[in-house]
């Protein structure tokens, strides 16, 4: 099994280097870290008295990987999930928040566990979800992957401005689908025509 460690590691590497995309609403980014993050930590990094995009440029790999570790691994009680389940919501906590907890907490709704879908990993989601993976050890990871990946598509189908994180211009899988599918069983990915036709309607 992984560490924490080597899971944030590899989340650093798919986050990738600098960048300031207008249409990412969470602005200037590094190895998935953005400003408002800094903000929220207080990271002042280049310690000039404020905390801008030229804060985020100067970030390094080894501090990503601390504030992930910290904040968006033990800070939400990820894990408090089983181990097997850990790396994709962390993934996806990095990647969306609370909404990563929120997708887990309607799964086990739907798997008629009573839990509230509030994003918050407290002690009824925590024993419910060890409870889900005892039921169905095969098959909840793929259930968790499949249920992110819906989410991607769903958002990009509301928010045209981030069609272009799911679909590549060339019509193929965009780096959200090819994200959520890294944590699926490969019998489970969608091929490149049931992808084309999931975004047929999209501009």
């Amino acid at each position: 099994m992984q560490t924490v460690t080597q899971i944030a590691q590899e989340i650093v590497a798919r986050e990738g280097g600098f960048v300031d995309d207008p249409d990412d609403p969470g602005g200037a980014t590094k190895y998935g870290v953005t400003i408002h993050t800094l903000r929220r930590l207080g990271l002042d990094l280049d310690h000039d008295g404020d905390i801008d995009t030229e804060d985020v440029k100067v970030l390094s790999r080894a501090r990503a990987v601390s504030i992930f570790i910290a904040h968006y691994f033990r800070a939400p009680g990820i894990d408090r999930l089983p181990e097997p389940l850990q790396p994709s919501v962390f993934d996806m906590y990095v990647n969306a928040g609370s909404h990563a907890v929120r997708i887990l907490q309607r799964l086990l709704v739907q798997m008629r566990f009573n839990v509230a879908v509030d994003g918050v990993i407290g002690p009824q989601t925590g024993r419910a979800t060890h409870d889900a993976i005892d039921a169905a050890p095969d098959h909840l990871v793929d259930a968790y992957g499949i249920a992110r990946r819906n989410y991607y598509y769903d958002l990009a189908q509301r928010r045209p401005a981030s069609r272009k994180y799911a679909r590549r211009r060339d019509g193929g899988k965009g780096g959200w689908i090819t994200r959520a599918e890294a944590f699926i069983s490969p019998r489970f990915h969608l091929t490149d025509a049931e992808h084309r036709e999931r975004t047929a309607t999209w501009a």
